[in-house]
């Protein structure tokens, strides 16, 4: 179990399914979320059609790739079949309009790269409705410099 994993949290087991056609980004993503999540690894829209029907997503953390590959309808096609399941478009740091067009066509929300460990997870808590419990006090409050 990887440092700052709540117990909590990795027990109650919400699937992620993680959709790039680039297999380094799936693995990275995988790996910030695998201690907390049920994260699965998925090569294509394809693929994750087809297994969401014997095991629906929470969460579809998909690249931007390829709704721009495959059309914004995509989205509507993720609601349709997985309507338990929220939608969160991994978008290149330049590339928030996109983000924003595809939260238009229907996804829930947008995450741009770099990605960070901590902030991939506090994102993915907050698609899922799962709160950390915790308080964050400000440094200027703390009288740290």
């Amino acid at each position: 179990m990887q440092i700052g994993v709540e117990m909590s949290k990795a027990l109650e087991n919400k699937r992620v399914f993680i959709v790039d056609d680039n297999e380094i980004f799936r693995a990275a993503l995988q790996f910030m979320l695998h201690d907390e999540f049920e994260a699965h690894e998925v090569a294509s829209t394809a693929i994750a059609f087809e297994k969401g029907k014997t095991q629906p997503p929470d969460l579809i953390l998909l690249a931007e790739t390829l709704p721009q590959a495959e059309g914004l309808a995509l989205l509507g096609k993720f609601r349709q079949e997985q309507p338990q399941a929220k939608i969160l478009i991994v978008v290149e740091p330049n590339n928030n309009a996109f983000g924003k067009e595809c939260v238009a066509a229907g996804a829930h929300g947008f995450i741009a790269k770099p990605l960070k460990v901590e902030f991939v997870r506090q994102k993915v808590d907050a698609m899922l409705g799962r709160g950390t419990g915790g308080v964050t006090i400000p440094l200027t409050v703390l009288n740290v410099r």
